[in-house]
């Protein structure tokens, strides 16, 4: 069973999965985020290939700690995830993962127009690895 991390994004959701282990996150793709219907139908086929036993959903908070209108985005998706997805939902802080993602691709030597593409599924892959680092421990 693995688990699967989104990146909440208003145009893409970067997606990224865990190996079977649940030690090592990579990242997957990145779906639309609308229509949400289509996402929803591509969501549900990865669980079911991938057999994803947990969905973790990136929440961003603010530098201090607080919580701005993007989180009350996230819970909303998350509230409408939950009655859709037959896995358990679960968020986490997602305090500059985007950034550490560009910079990554950026250090990878990335053009920018590719970064774009990467950068949604490459932010879930660095959220999906912190929560599986706290695992291990």
């Amino acid at each position: 069973m693995r688990i699967l991390a989104i990146d909440h994004g208003t145009k893409r959701l970067g997606i990224a999965i865990s190996d079977e282990l649940k030690i090592i996150a990579q990242p997957l793709e990145y779906i639309p985020a609308e229509p949400f219907s289509n996402f929803l139908v591509r969501l549900r086929e990865l669980i079911e290939q991938k057999e994803v036993e947990l969905i973790l959903v990136g929440l961003p908070r603010n530098m201090d700690g607080s919580y701005g209108p993007a989180a009350s985005k996230v819970q909303d998706f998350v509230g409408a995830l939950t009655s859709a997805v037959p896995v358990p939902i679960k968020t986490w802080d997602e305090r500059l993962t985007s950034a550490q993602a560009n910079r990554v691709l950026i250090q990878g030597k990335v053009r920018r127009q590719k970064r774009k593409e990467k950068v949604d599924k490459m932010a879930a892959a660095i959220l999906l690895q912190s929560y599986l680092d706290t695992l291990e421990s």
